[in-house]
């Protein structure tokens, strides 16, 4: 009977040990989710009444519809770039909206300043540099000091006016805003080649490279996108945005044989300095010549 007993207790213990180490098992094991419980990815409508500069966006034609489309879903859901770009164009566009308007350029084209650099100073593989990216060649046709001292493409102020008077030219030339944005990408002889090879006259019309193709329409999407941002999914709080801080300008018209000793004198440091003032390349500026220049100087 002693026998039989032990015999019990020991299928019985053995039966509650695999219950248990079983229930252990499963409880560390994740459960499967179905990602669309939590996460959905839809289609997006192409509004109905799309301009550029006050031009209309003809995309009732089945090619302007896909193309509007892709920019679209690729602006929406790179979702990490499109709420950085929220962020620097509250911090920027109160510099470039007053700029734009002062040199007779539709507000439109501060899209195009996103869509070159993604509001940063910085640099393509090509070599042009800056907000508005322009290329050594072209920003010293138009008056830019570019140099290993100085580059003044880094001077937000002054690039967007060379950038002004560049599209008003391409304006001129073509008629067109939506023409001068594309130029911007591509240059003025090109859009003027393709236009004349392919016995055109309107941007919508043309058949181009796909990068020039994409351009005009990776504006749009980004106008639309920064314009509407809730509606795209974008959630954030106004004290999440970018602000710039308060600076006045020091007029310099002498040599700074050092930057951080320069800096220094003003109760700031060469990083913040270099910070506000881009376009100084050195940690000295040469100015033999004595002209003058403006030099943001951070308050504290």
């Amino acid at each position: 009977m002693q026998k039989i007993v032990r015999f019990l207790s020991i299928i019985f213990i053995t039966i509650l040990s695999i219950t248990f180490f079983n229930a252990v098992y499963i409880s560390d094991v994740p459960s499967e989710k179905n990602t669309a419980d939590t996460y959905t990815i839809k289609a997006l409508k192409i509004p109905g009444e799309l301009t550029f500069a006050g031009e209309k966006v003809p995309t009732e034609l089945y090619d302007i519809k896909e193309r509007m489309d892709r920019e679209l879903l690729v602006n929406t859901y790179w979702q990490s770039n499109g709420l950085l770009l929220i962020k620097r164009a509250h911090k920027y566009f109160p510099i470039i909206e007053p700029m734009l308007k002062k040199y007779g350029i539709p507000d439109d084209f501060k899209y195009l300043a996103v869509a070159e650099s993604g509001l940063e100073n910085n640099s393509s593989s090509a070599g042009a540099a800056g907000f508005w990216h322009f290329l050594k060649s072209s920003a010293k046709e138009y008056g830019l000091e570019v140099n290993q001292n100085v580059d003044e493409r880094y001077n937000l102020e002054k690039a967007t006016k060379v950038a002004a008077d560049y599209l008003k030219k391409s304006k001129k030339r073509f008629g067109s805003w939506t023409l001068a944005a594309a130029a911007y990408n591509a240059g003025n002889a090109r859009i003027a080649r393709n236009l004349k090879k392919q016995q055109v006259t309107d941007y919508y019309d043309l058949l181009l490279n796909t990068e020039t193709s994409r351009y005009v329409f990776r504006i749009l999407a980004l106008k639309e996108v920064l314009s509407n941002p809730k509606n795209y999914g974008f959630e954030f709080e106004n004290d999440d945005l970018y602000t710039l801080p308060k600076i006045k300008t020091v007029k310099v018209d002498t040599v700074i044989t050092n930057i951080a000793s320069f800096a220094k004198g003003f109760n700031t440091n060469y990083k913040e300095l270099k910070l506000h003032n881009a376009w100084l390349r050195e940690n000295k500026l040469n100015n033999k010549s004595r002209k003058i220049y403006d030099i943001k100087i951070p308050i504290k």
